[in-house]
């Protein structure tokens, strides 16, 4: 499924492809306005509709009649969402659109993946939802455990350097004061996230030629032996601690998905400590459950295009360095798009 944006109750710019990682009976109702087309979604809806697991299985209708809206004839609920299709991008991904520019109503099943995996034209909801009622767990979906496309490297950074990355961000942190905290949404982003960490930037060229140094050394030929790729660049000088206390997490979200992030090719979180929190472990929606999480020290490396979470941090604080990288031909796509310089490239 192609991503979209569409607007929510709760977000202006909902992105649809969030939501992966469970089973999503997609609706585009056209018109409910029409003679007893509401009360047949209704009949419809009914004998399944309230049985359903919100984290196994999802509804998303697409609303596409403002006067639907303005009536009230959809709403969220337990296992539904209503996503309004202001722009029309709902529909062009969807393929729900005639020649003659009308909706072209049906249900779409989607995988936990987002590939598509059924559809039916309205009038066999029935038969739709009662497929995704006898579908199995998401996690089980493929048949087989799924693995995330990611690549973990120990000993990036050696104990020391952690110490002291993570006494930076200590002193840092107290000059920074409450406006470290990134709560609810993070600055930039193209859509909402649910995110709250303590953040901040690397102060001084030494320490930051030191962390291009060991990435350049440590982290770029496991890199280019396990994806081919050639790191060249690298930005962001960032580290964040994620505080049990304050149940630390980042919502499900993607890296390069808008205009000013869309050159970054590959994240690398680096854990600085291991023992001392429990939680934290990032998750790939997109390939079931399981989660992942470097060693201290260690890089947990993956495509910047990938849907992923950190989960909440249950006790103590977790502490990671986030750098992002990208190549020579993403440079001068970001140069074109800004107007300015790519960073410095890592020393090789």
């Amino acid at each position: 499924m192609p991503p979209f944006a569409a607007r929510h109750a709760d977000a202006p710019h909902f992105s649809f492809d969030t939501c992966a990682g469970s089973w999503i009976l997609v609706l585009v109702p056209g018109s409910l306005g029409l003679p007893g087309k509401a009360e047949l979604l209704a009949a419809m809806l009914a004998p399944h509709e309230a049985a359903l697991d919100p984290a196994r299985a999802l509804i998303v209708v697409i609303g596409t009649d403002p006067a639907d809206e303005a009536a009230g004839r959809l709403a969220d609920g337990p296992a539904r969402r209503v996503l309004w299709d202001d722009t029309g991008a709902a529909r062009r991904a969807l393929r729900a659109t005639r020649p003659d520019g009308s909706p072209r109503e049906g249900w779409v099943l989607l995988d936990p993946s987002l590939r598509v995996f059924g559809l039916w034209p309205f009038e066999a909801g029935a038969e739709a939802l009662g497929v995704l009622a006898a579908l199995p767990p998401p996690e089980a979906h493929a048949g087989v455990p799924m693995q995330a496309p990611v690549l973990i490297v120990p000993r990036v950074f050696e104990p020391a350097f952690c110490r002291r990355l993570m006494a930076h961000h200590r002193n840092r942190l107290a000059e920074a004061g409450p406006a470290a905290l990134v709560e609810e949404e993070e600055p930039g982003a193209a859509y909402p996230r649910r995110v709250r960490r303590r953040a901040v930037l690397v102060a001084t060229t030494e320490l930051q030629v030191q962390i291009r140094g060991r990435l350049a050394m440590r982290l770029v030929p496991e890199l280019r032996r396990a994806f081919r790729f050639d790191a060249t660049r690298m930005e962001r000088y960032l580290v964040a601690c994620y505080d049990g206390a304050e149940r630390g997490h980042f919502g499900p979200h993607r890296d390069d998905d808008a205009p000013g992030t869309a050159h970054r090719r590959f994240a690398a979180t680096i854990n600085l400590n291991g023992d001392e929190y429990d939680g934290g472990e990032l998750c790939f929606p997109e390939y079931g459950p399981r989660t992942y999480r470097a060693p201290a020290g260690g890089a947990l490396v993956y495509a910047c295009s990938l849907l992923h979470e950190v989960r909440p941090v249950t006790r103590g604080r977790r502490f990671a360095c986030l750098p992002f990288l990208f190549d020579e031909e993403a440079a001068r796509q970001r140069d074109a798009r800004q107007g300015a310089p790519a960073t410095a490239a890592p020393p090789r």
